[in-house]
């Protein structure tokens, strides 16, 4: 299968749209969701619309990392030795800690000083776990 990402002229950019969509699906739906919490929306009930964002969130997640572990392993040596990439899996792993501590601490049913504070490290995360994946094609 690996082969065919790297023989195949439309496999990879295929793989990548799929990256992108799966990228989409989470940031959008995260972005979504910190809104409503930061006062926009005020007509929606948090909790359902959590509900449904982070549920679509976490597909998002599931493809692009899905896409993201393909698109490594055909080029895994090459991504290894790449600051940029080696940069945004940290922030990843930072994405995570901070998205963990957040449900642990049941930031959701508290929108405190805290949550919001955890919310807004999270888009910054992200922001730049975005800029270092588009980043990586060019160092």
């Amino acid at each position: 299968m690996l082969d065919a990402l790297v023989i195949h002229p439309w496999a990879y950019p295929m793989l990548e749209v799929i990256h992108l969509l799966g990228v989409s699906l989470l940031l959008g739906n995260l972005a979504l969701l910190e809104m409503r919490v930061f006062g926009a929306g005020q007509s929606l009930e948090v909790r359902p619309l959590a509900k449904l964002s982070l549920s679509l969130a976490l597909a998002g997640f599931a493809l692009a990392g899905g896409s993201g572990l393909l698109m490594f392993a055909s080029q895994a040596e090459e991504l290894l030795t790449n600051q940029i990439f080696t940069a945004k899996m940290l922030l990843l792993v930072l994405a995570g800690c901070n998205a963990g501590w957040f449900h642990g601490r049941q930031s959701l049913d508290r929108l405190d000083a805290l949550a919001k504070l955890q919310l807004v490290v999270s888009a910054l995360l992200w922001l730049l776990i975005l800029g270092c994946g588009r980043w990586i094609a060019y160092v």
